[in-house]
């Protein structure tokens, strides 16, 4: 498979400027996914372990990173990344005033280490159709602008 990343090109309008036209952005298009099996084979084709053990190591990783992760840990995965609970909600007029009630939600951060920008650096790129756009949605739904 070639290595390039893959987009379409897709109208977008300005929500604050309804009434301007639309300008044409570059839109990722995804060629698929890649589950923790198919991995573990990549990861086996490349050194002397054997898939079943790959696969093994990996779901125990998954496993490590949400407990270290609910334990507030930062997870650091190398030179692949850096993984750290972060914390949205409202905010107290004082120190004393603020309460476990005001945070609204945990989220993960998900920080890119040296392998992971590497990649970004040396990015090919291959112009494809449109697979999906919002506004082809609306328009397949009826729900498009009126004339």
């Amino acid at each position: 498979m070639a290595r390039s990343v893959t987009y379409s090109v897709v109208p977008r309008r300005n929500p604050s400027e309804k009434n301007t036209p639309p300008k044409y952005y570059a839109q990722a298009q995804a060629r698929g996914d890649v589950n923790i099996r198919e991995m573990a084979e990549r990861i086996q084709s490349t050194c002397t372990v054997h898939k079943s053990d790959v696969y093994a190591v990996l779901v125990a990783l998954e496993d490590v990173v949400a407990e270290a992760i609910q334990n507030g840990e930062i997870v650091r995965l190398g030179e692949l990344c850096t993984l750290q609970v972060s914390l949205n909600g409202k905010g107290a007029l004082t120190e004393e005033d603020y309460t476990e009630s005001l945070i609204k939600r945990a989220k993960i951060n998900f920080r890119p280490g040296r392998v992971l920008a590497n990649a970004l650096t040396s990015l090919t790129f291959s112009k494809v159709a449109v697979k999906y756009t919002k506004e082809a949605e609306e328009e397949e739904e009826g729900g498009g602008e009126e004339e």
